[in-house]
């Protein structure tokens, strides 16, 4: 129950904080490279104090994760988690709400990861493909599609 709750927390500073995201970018004061620059400089110490948090209050981080952690963790750390979806997602995503519709937009982008984690998932980590899970993915997709279509 918790990792669900601790998702649909996620999910709705998300949705709430796209719309002021949309609002900003819909001004023209402030472009979509503006915007994720200043959402990571200020998100950048809260995410260190809450690491300091798990690593010496909470004990949640293994120790020395940087000396433990072999060369292939740590690229895939730097370069899927912090390149691919830290950068690269980012410039994408803000370059589309500044764009388009956050309702088309954020529906888009956010069904095409988890269906994305699914497939990869499946086929990279070995997970199990159930018809269920398979079926589901489609339908979130379809409803996607019916969503933001024209």
């Amino acid at each position: 129950m918790k990792p669900i709750l601790l998702a649909c927390a996620a999910g709705l500073c998300w949705g709430i904080g796209e719309l002021f995201t949309k609002s900003v970018l819909h001004t023209k004061q402030i472009g979509p490279i503006t915007a994720i620059a200043v959402r990571s400089t200020v998100a950048l110490p809260v995410l260190w104090i809450a690491y300091f948090v798990a690593m010496h209050a909470a004990r949640s981080e293994p120790p020395n994760w940087w000396r433990a952690a072999d060369n292939t963790t740590l690229a895939k750390l730097i370069l899927g988690s912090g390149l691919i979806a830290g950068a690269a997602a980012m410039i994408f995503f803000y370059a589309a709400l500044s764009l388009g519709e956050v309702s088309r937009i954020k529906p888009i982008a956010f069904t095409l990861a988890p269906a994305t984690a699914v497939l990869l998932g499946w086929l990279l980590l070995h997970e199990p493909m159930t018809a269920r899970k398979a079926i589901a993915t489609l339908m979130i997709l379809t409803g996607v599609i019916l969503l933001t279509g024209k």
